[in-house]
């Protein structure tokens, strides 16, 4: 238990069996791990990846990292009001400093979050310690808890083995999307010994296989769990989508009753189908599909 649980989390997350002639027909089941019901505002592996930080920040000031359509951001912010924690967000892009805010940056700021913005080549330099210091003397969040860009870190990562716990013999294979690589890190160490994990990442750059296991070092010490990615379903990078995504998206709504976020959950529940075509899973698996985002209302 945490000291967050006042907030109502519903843990652990519903797993639905859902019919899909696509899957059926192959012999596989596909379960729905429905992360986007934990909680209303910190949604999915947003909670998993937060809350434990969330703890460890015992009310200061809580700085992190984000593109402009972050959702990392928006459950940073979110979990800030729902807290009365002071919440700073760096934004990628210098150039937006000048712009009207989107929906998803203008939600954080409702929310309370102070943003400030930094140019795209201190951004990418964000990790080492000189830039990170000067950001951060930048954004007025020298004594800030840090939390990096997608709540990937430690905590995290230990934060997200209870969503392998809570599928443990429940499916052969547990897909989830990726962005940093937290959840899969953790997942992974929380499924059981013939279970295995399916990263399906939404940025491309072949860097992430690295960065889990640099995660899992971290958190565990070494190596836990099996689990592989999947790289051919990013669909150009991050935030980028096609016609066929979002058609595939439409039809899966249709025939589900789910809304389909698409820049993570979209890729993942294409990718898993397209798994499944091919042949990838042998007849009488079960895949468990973790639905980590909702789509974003504005």
């Amino acid at each position: 238990m945490t000291s967050l649980d006042f907030l109502g989390p519903r843990l652990p997350s519903p797993l639905q069996e859902v019919r899909d002639e696509r899957f059926e027909r192959h012999g596989v089941r596909l379960l729905l791990k429905r992360d986007d019901l934990i909680h209303p505002e910190l949604i999915g592996n947003k909670w998993r990846k937060l809350a434990p930080n969330l703890t460890a920040a015992a009310g200061r000031p809580i700085v992190t990292f984000g593109g402009a359509y972050s959702n990392h951001l928006r459950a940073t912010a979110a979990a800030g009001r729902l807290l009365g924690l002071s919440t700073i967000g760096v934004v990628r892009g210098q150039e937006l400093a000048d712009r009207p805010l989107n929906p998803s940056l203008a939600r954080c700021v409702a929310d309370g979050m102070r943003l400030h913005f930094a140019d795209r080549a201190a951004y990418r330099a964000k990790a080492e310690p000189a830039t990170r210091a000067a950001l951060l003397r930048a954004a007025g969040a020298t004594h800030a808890y840090v939390v990096p860009e997608g709540g990937s870190n430690a905590p995290a990562v230990r934060g997200c083995r209870a969503l392998g716990a809570e599928l443990r013999d429940a499916a052969d294979v547990v897909a989830v999307a990726c962005g940093t690589g937290g959840t899969l890190a953790g997942l992974a160490a929380g499924l059981g010994p013939v279970q295995r994990a399916l990263g399906v990442p939404v940025l491309k750059g072949g860097f992430l296989a690295a960065d889990v296991r640099r995660l899992q070092e971290r958190a565990f010490g070494g190596p836990r769990g099996t689990w592989a990615l999947e790289e051919r379903f990013h669909c150009g990078g991050y935030g980028r989508t096609t016609p066929e995504l979002h058609a595939f998206a439409d039809d899966f709504e249709e025939r589900h009753g789910l809304g389909v976020e698409r820049l993570y959950v979209a890729k993942m529940l294409y990718a898993l189908t397209a798994l499944v075509e091919e042949g990838a899973f042998a007849r009488g698996t079960a895949v468990a599909a973790v639905i980590t985002g909702a789509p974003f209302a504005g």
